[in-house]
């Protein structure tokens, strides 16, 4: 197992499909613990979307009202937007990779077992609040951690394995904490993420490599970060995407219904988004680090496509499930892609650079559903993918122009007669 004084910033070139492998650098991919951090994120997605699910089962429990539960999840959202930053500089360098991987996932555990714990609202926010530091530093350092972890060239493959327990968290996780939650109780629900937590927190002793800073690496400085070429257009693309995403995501059982499907079909078409996610996922680590801008180009146009169509074609079975597959396999390949050109861009300063986008994609998200809320009252659930596609289309543009920066052609794509697009 190499640690990062063999494999850190000041030792190899910046990671991205261009990157060329160098001595003391991985030489395969240590599977067992990427899918260690695989279940750590599911558990983190799941922990972060579960009171939605639960929310009525919550409001009765505390004896409040339901927009009051309201709250678990925007303090979660808040917490993140205002402690990933900071709190990733101020631990930079002071405590071992692995170890801070581990005490983020041991405090999902221990914000789960607080939050079933909680009597009155008031409290269960509190462990809300440590979910939300424990979510922001976790995917804050993970990212990097795996960059250093994995042969250069294997970067993209590594992170669609990591990010793939995001979409089975989506289309499993969260349904299934859910029906746990109505026919045992929330409490139960939560409980159970806990030891979810607990387990990986074990095997992550055992399956993670070591990654330790070295003395010779910096604290991540923001202000170095957005002076790189290239890491303010992946900031701003990628956030524009997932804003994009929840705009339409928030309303979907209302667009539905508005097109005239049964509400049977909301639980489906989630479903149905969730899974697509993972073969978008796949589809990314099979070309991230070979052909990362043109497959960009071409899925964040086919989600423009996507969501110009969906108002004229969602309104039968058979338009709606392809669009909204076409409409998974695109988010989830877009994390991936996205991912893969913040470390590029961020080069030596890529962990500052992965926490700014840990807070502007909480920004989109947030901004997402109140952008979203503003089209449904304006001009009607029916309307609202039109919405959604105004920041799409920002983003293929900001993507298109960032050839020369954050978003550049990869080694099957330069070498091609006329390069990139």
């Amino acid at each position: 197992m190499q640690t990062e004084s063999s494999a850190g910033p000041a030792s190899e070139p910046a990671t991205g499909p261009a990157a060329v492998p160098v001595p003391g650098r991985p030489a395969r991919i240590p599977r067992a613990g990427l899918l260690v951090l695989s279940a750590a994120g599911f558990t983190a997605v799941t922990t972060e979307l579960l009171p939605s699910g639960l929310l009525p089962e919550i409001s009765r429990d505390l004896g409040v009202q339901e927009s009051a539960v309201g709250a678990l999840t925007a303090v979660y959202a808040a917490v993140i937007v205002f402690t990933a930053l900071p709190l990733s500089r101020l631990l930079a360098g002071r405590i071992p990779r692995k170890t801070l991987l581990i005490a983020t996932i041991l405090a999902f555990g221990l914000s789960n077992v607080l939050l079933a714990a909680s009597p009155t609202l008031p409290l269960a926010i509190a462990a809300r609040l440590l979910g939300g530091v424990a979510h922001g530093l976790l995917w804050s350092s993970m990212a990097p951690y795996v960059a250093r972890i994995v042969p250069a060239h294997s970067v993209g493959k590594a992170m669609a394995i990591v990010f793939s327990g995001n979409s089975i968290a989506l289309a499993v996780g969260a349904p299934l904490g859910t029906m746990m939650g109505a026919v045992l109780s929330w409490r139960s629900s939560f409980l159970a993420l806990a030891g979810v937590a607990a387990l990986l927190a074990l095997l992550a002793m055992y399956l993670l490599p070591a990654a330790t800073d070295s003395g010779r690496e910096a604290r991540p400085s923001l202000r170095a970060a957005l002076a790189v070429r290239g890491v303010v257009a992946v900031a701003v693309a990628w956030p524009l995407l997932v804003l994009a995403h929840f705009t339409l995501f928030t309303y979907i059982a209302p667009f539905l219904l508005a097109s005239g499907l049964p509400a049977g079909a909301v639980s489906i078409s989630l479903s149905v988004i969730g899974v697509a996610s993972l073969v978008g996922i796949w589809i990314a680590g099979v070309t991230t680090d070979s052909r990362p801008r043109r497959s960009l180009l071409v899925t964040v146009a086919g989600l423009l496509a996507v969501f110009g169509l969906l108002p004229l074609l969602g309104a039968t079975w058979p338009g709606a499930m392809v669009l909204l597959s076409l409409w998974g396999i695109a988010f989830g390949a877009i994390g991936i892609y996205n991912q893969a050109a913040i470390l590029r861009a961020g080069g030596e300063h890529r962990d500052a650079a992965n926490s700014l986008t840990v807070v502007t994609i909480q920004l989109g998200i947030a901004v997402g559903a109140s952008y979203g809320g503003l089209a449904f009252t304006a001009f009607g659930a029916g309307l609202v993918p039109y919405a959604a596609a105004i920041p799409v289309a920002a983003a293929l543009a900001i993507i298109a122009a960032s050839r020369e920066g954050g978003y550049p052609a990869g080694p099957r794509e330069s070498s091609r007669r006329g390069g990139a697009p």
